[in-house]
């Protein structure tokens, strides 16, 4: 990896972190959160299923503007919104605010991510192929699981410990400073490289021309497509089930005022994204074609699910949502180097954002109605349903894989040139 390269992959990591870090240290306690401030289970899922609402409507707008004003200035109003719907929400938790409140503070919160899911990736990938990378873009987003675990353990874990000694609504202060402080670094170090924002067309002009182009490279793209079509299954349950994890292992443990164990669970699910970043370069070698990890993985997700339904042991459900995560940690990587090979770098954030919305779209749905199957016939049974429900992914992957399309190969990655002998010591 050259200089240019490895300063990319540096800020896109330092991002990764800090972004991580910032969310993460509200995961472990987010939906007892919404709870202590006065909702249901039906309306906390219903909270999260406005937050995915915002990110719905927003992806392709919010993409439109990473492709035509560029990436950064995306990052950085992404950043900036998400620091103003952060201090909302402490407003209202201390309130006790109406849920129509909470609505629309998590589409607020909603636009904030959107301004992230499409241009982060689509700088990364063109920033590396302007410095002339020429590796496997799965070794790239490996590390970057490796970077967002480890900020996941830590803030998840310091998030609960912090709850634990002194409220819920301490996490979400150091949030929104965190945050503040990754505005700084993005405003500093990053930069669009291999990429120029369509500045001179008019708004009208530009959002047509990057909308066309992003449904050409999308669903008119028939490998993307059915991918995206298998996105609402996958991405509706995976954030149902994530959230629902804080109350259901603590309601399994037999403590519902645990927040640290809350924070300690969500930490474990982090370990298991590390070590699934960490390996996946290896984890490649084992297979010829991308779309065979995609294939075992959703037929694991969702055979997990069920069983983490059906049991009544605390120990089991952490390590099988530890496991879940795992098997995702190797996937996503695959699923990510699969799209952006067959997508063009001018509409890739669009293409990108999109494909986050159609993921969006599974969560308004799924999480509102998993919700109210926990407050009907319990949690352990909403992840049964949520397991049967993502196995819908399985045909989409088999008909994207029948397209033979040109990015499903796994290619080996060069070899590393050998290194300079060191220089004799004085």
């Amino acid at each position: 990896m050259n200089d240019g390269a490895r300063g990319v992959q540096r800020t896109y990591l330092t991002l990764t972190l800090l972004t991580t870090l910032a969310a993460s240290f509200i995961w472990g306690i987010n939906t007892l959160f919404l709870l202590d401030a006065g909702l249901n289970n039906t309306e906390a899922f219903a909270a999260n299923a406005f937050f995915t609402l915002g990110m719905l409507v927003f992806e392709v707008p919010t993409g439109v503007v990473a492709d035509t004003r560029g990436r950064r200035l995306s990052f950085m109003l992404g950043t900036a919104t998400l620091v103003v719907s952060t201090l909302l929400y402490m407003f209202m938790w201390q309130i006790q605010a109406p849920f129509w409140a909470w609505a629309l503070a998590s589409v607020l919160l909603g636009l904030g991510f959107t301004f992230f899911s499409g241009a982060t990736e689509a700088w990364l990938v063109d920033a590396l192929k302007h410095t002339g990378y020429e590796g496997g873009l799965e070794s790239v987003f490996g590390r970057g699981q490796v970077v967002s675990g480890a900020a996941m353990l830590t803030g998840s874990v310091l998030g609960g410990v912090v709850a634990q000694f002194t409220d819920l609504g301490v996490p979400y202060l150091l949030r929104a400073a965190l945050l503040a402080v990754t505005l700084v670094v993005a405003w500093r170090f990053m930069r669009d490289l291999g990429f120029t924002p369509q500045r001179g067309l008019s708004p009208v002009a530009a959002v047509r021309n990057v909308v066309s182009g992003a449904v050409d490279g999308g669903l008119r793209n028939r490998p993307v497509r059915w991918l995206m079509l298998a996105a609402p299954f996958a991405g509706g349950v995976g954030i149902y089930a994530f959230y629902a994890a804080q109350p259901y292992l603590l309601e399994l443990y037999g403590d519902p005022q645990a927040y640290t164990i809350a924070g300690l669970a969500a930490a474990l699910v982090a370990g298991a994204q590390i070590v699934g970043g960490l390996l996946v370069s290896r984890f490649r070698r084992l297979f010829r074609r991308r779309t065979t990890v995609l294939l075992i993985g959703a037929a694991l997700t969702s055979a997990l699910l069920v069983v983490v339904g059906l049991t009544s042991s605390f120990v089991i459900a952490l390590v099988l949502l530890a496991v879940w995560c795992l098997v995702r940690a190797f996937a996503w990587p695959m699923r990510q180097a699969y799209i952006n090979g067959l997508i063009p770098s001018g509409q890739r954030a669009t293409v990108l954002s999109f494909d986050a919305l159609m993921g969006s779209a599974g969560g308004v749905v799924a999480q509102p109605a998993l919700g109210r199957v926990a407050d009907v016939w319990g949690y352990g049974q909403s992840y049964v349903v949520g397991g049967i429900v993502s196995a819908f992914v399985l045909p989409f992957i088999w008909l994207a894989r029948r397209e033979k399309a040109a990015s499903d190969p796994i290619v080996a990655e060069p070899a590393a040139p050998a290194p300079e002998p060191a220089p004799a010591a004085r």
